[in-house]
């Protein structure tokens, strides 16, 4: 049955691949999702150390969300993360909604529509991280508009009521991503999966084979009402409503005047190579090196051997060793914007509950000629 449903949709991932159908489609975006391939995705339901060297540089709505009527009381008020065990506790509680947020760098050569059919928790929705973004920006996954991020939302069936955890195919990666969007857009009954979905079948909890054509529709209902938004088309019932929240997400402009003004202690969560500019980005045409005055801080500095959040006494000693201290404000960014979110889901746990992330992060920083840019010269 896994093999039948992986051919399925392999099929439709290689038939989109060839199609051109998406409006204004960027150079980098590539949705897994679109009308023409629809069908062809339903299923039935089944069950660092330091480098020596020195620096070089070159210089829509206002609504309120309602309250949920399940209780929350097991998790503290400033916790980022949720247990598999509590997840495993709470699955069918009503407003208790599960997002498979996979992503997977594009040298991984990792499908997570396929991943999520061949596996995934028991009533989880697919929350296409490449889909639900930016139609216009030629930037990977950069944040949607208010109405698009509503209208993809409303499509997946969430409401403002509901709680949400969200988790990925790595432990935690891509989740943290979708965490951030949420809040960015008012939501804060969202938690990550400690752990993810590794964590989850390494405890010995079931997984569904197969995704229903309930949870394929409203994946793809999403990235059509993403596309409509875009077109200016009108779009179905909106059930979730945005409260945007400007504060947590920064761009190129703010980054720029933080480099003259310092208010902010900028954390980059790349490896510390790609910081020092030693190592190539992955992507053409993206320099290589890093934000003046900023440190790095790689994001996998904040998981422990399981992938699971570090304890806070941990993640503060991560932070004080690159000489980030917790009594002024931090901006993170990293390569795309995705574990930029980590080292905020990180900082949460520490009480900086109002982290901004630089969502165009390098590849837009490193992609200009007129940004300044440091790199590590090494002597010797």
């Amino acid at each position: 049955m896994a093999s039948s449903v992986l051919s399925r949709a392999l099929f439709a991932h290689r038939f989109l691949q060839s199609s051109s159908t998406h409006f204004h489609k960027p150079k980098f975006f590539t949705s897994i999702f679109s009308k023409r391939s629809f069908h062809s995705l339903l299923a039935p339901s089944h069950l660092s150390h330091k480098a020596s060297g020195s620096a070089y540089c070159s210089m829509t709505s206002s609504a309120v969300a309602s309250q949920a009527s399940f209780s929350m009381q097991s998790v503290p008020t400033n916790e980022p993360v949720v247990s598999v065990d509590w997840l495993h506790a709470n699955l069918r509680e009503p407003d208790v909604k599960v997002l498979d947020a996979s992503w997977y760098m594009p040298d991984e050569q990792r499908n997570p529509l396929q991943e999520y059919q061949v596996a995934h928790i028991p009533g989880a929705l697919f929350f296409d991280v490449d889909g639900i973004s930016d139609r216009i920006s030629n930037l990977p996954h950069m944040l949607p508009s208010e109405e698009a991020f509503a209208a993809a939302v409303s499509a997946l069936g969430i409401e403002n009521k509901d709680g949400l955890v969200v988790y990925d195919g790595k432990g935690i990666f891509s989740a943290a991503r979708v965490w951030w969007m949420f809040r960015v857009f008012g939501h804060d009954r969202i938690w990550v999966l400690d752990g993810g979905l590794p964590k989850w079948r390494a405890s010995g909890f079931d997984v569904e084979s197969s995704a229903s054509s309930d949870a394929i529709f409203k994946a793809s209902a999403a990235s059509e009402a993403i596309e409509k938004v875009y077109k200016g088309q009108r779009v179905g019932p909106v059930t979730f409503e945005t409260r945007f929240q400007p504060h947590l997400v920064w761009t190129l402009e703010q980054v720029k005047e933080n480099v003259e003004e310092k208010t902010y202690q900028h954390v980059d969560a790349r490896s510390k190579p790609r910081f020092d500019g030693v190592a190539p980005e992955p992507r053409k045409g993206i320099r290589s090196g890093h934000v003046p005055g900023s440190k790095c801080i790689p994001f996998s500095q904040m998981l422990d051997g399981s992938q699971t959040l570090l304890p806070a006494d941990e993640l503060k000693k991560r932070f004080e060793q690159e000489g980030i201290t917790m009594d002024r404000p931090v901006i993170t960014s990293c390569g795309t914007g995705v574990t930029a979110c980590i080292l905020a889901l990180g900082l949460h746990r520490l009480g900086k509950t109002d982290v901004p992330v630089y969502d165009g992060s390098w590849t837009e920083w490193g992609a200009k000629d007129d940004t300044p840019r440091c790199i590590v010269l090494r002597i010797g």
